[in-house]
């Protein structure tokens, strides 16, 4: 028996971040041509109904779900078809839509082009593919010169891609550090969540989220991120998988193992990690962030410890001495990110009520063009 190894492979399967699936919208029925036939009314007229329009692609963002393994072993998605008019001005019923249930920060792309065709970051349910329209019966074609149209239109068809779907975990702090910084360690001490904590690099092979709460009753959500190393972007390590995933955080918090027991320089950690990020996606760099200096209580020289703190302070930086295992200095750090990540709310909340303030309202375009699939089909 050996329960780490299997657990480490049932919790590895969970995560999937990454999918490329077949969509397509239903088509819309066929209109029809019929005329009116009962006894007495020798020139009934035309009473073909219109087809119904095929159903769209809608995604849905879901709170609580972290994975699009529900893409993973199925790749193909099709909407319901409209179906066709008939006769006694008889409409065709609508597809059914489709609904795909996805986390919340997932980009739908173009396989073929790369377009963003959607972003999910909310848990409104938005249309990525609208279902082909109906066409319309021979009713809609009578005129005062033409009272016994006998064509229809043909339904249109719905609309098919490949479809990439990626995941960019929604977290208001990311945590960045080589393996073993004490990543999974401070999120287990500031939130509930219990990532796989052990002695040996890249214990964590998937992003874990937890929630903190400050003092003030405010709470953030804090992504622990696989551990980055030199050449991360260059697909070195876990860290081109999952460097994505700091996209989306409104902080940085780089973590920076100070103890005695480093391999490396402090500074050259530091100055790696900023590298790989820039490399990566230089915005990154403009993120707000603080310098978390780990396992200060196994650093048995307190002037080194100064001396580098005052190094990341010459540069700008917000530097926070802590140590997961007796909880110095997690208080104040946890108050900062608080802080910081209410301000980065804020800011975000004035930006939307500006640009909602100041698009006009449009109304869209309705209808479609006259004659266009037009078939001779008529119900005998």
């Amino acid at each position: 028996m050996q329960p780490d190894k299997s657990g480490l492979r049932a919790h590895a399967m969970k995560f999937v971040d990454y999918a490329k699936i077949h969509l397509r919208s239903g088509s819309g029925g066929n209109g029809c041509a019929s005329f009116r036939r009962e006894k007495f009314i020798p020139y009934g007229g035309p009473d073909g109904g219109d087809g119904g329009g095929g159903g769209g692609i809608i995604f849905q963002g879901v709170k609580g779900k972290t994975t699009l393994l529900d893409f993973q072993f199925r790749q193909h998605f099709h909407a319901s078809n409209g179906t066709r008019g008939v006769g006694k001005d008889k409409h065709g019923k609508s597809g059914e839509p489709l609904v795909l249930q996805v986390p919340l920060g997932t980009v739908v792309q173009d396989a073929e082009t790369g377009e963003v065709l959607h972003e999910v970051v909310d848990e409104q349910p938005r249309l990525c593919l609208a279902g082909g329209a109906g066409g319309r019966g021979n009713t809609r074609f009578k005129t005062s010169t033409n009272r016994a149209p006998e064509m229809a239109e043909v339904g249109q068809p719905g609309i098919e891609k490949w479809i990439v779907l990626e995941l960019k975990l929604m977290a208001d702090v990311g945590l960045v550090g080589f393996p073993n910084a004490g990543k999974s360690t401070l999120i287990s001490r500031i939130s509930k969540a219990r990532p796989k904590i052990a002695d040996y690099p890249f214990t964590t092979l998937t992003p874990n989220l937890g929630m903190v709460q400050t003092e003030g009753f405010e709470s953030f959500v804090v992504a622990d991120i696989p551990g980055i190393i030199q050449g991360a972007h260059e697909g070195v390590g876990l860290g081109l998988r999952f460097l994505r995933h700091i996209e989306r955080t409104a902080l940085l918090l780089l973590l920076v193992d100070v103890s005695d027991t480093i391999e490396h320089d402090p500074m050259e950690e530091y100055r790696i990690l900023l590298r790989e990020l820039e490399a990566f996606q230089a915005t990154l760099l403009d993120k707000p962030r603080a310098v978390a200096l780990t396992k200060v209580d196994a650093l048995s020289d307190a002037g080194r410890l100064e001396d580098l703190a005052a190094q990341l302070q010459g540069k700008g930086e917000q530097v926070y001495p802590i140590s997961s295992v007796t909880g110095s200095g997690i208080p104040e750090l946890v108050n900062y990110l608080g802080a910081q990540v209410l301000k980065q709310r804020a800011e975000l909340a004035s930006q939307d009520e500006h640009a909602s303030a100041s698009t006009p309202h449009k109304t869209p375009p309705h209808g479609r063009p006259a004659g266009s699939g037009i078939s001779s089909e008529r119900n005998r």
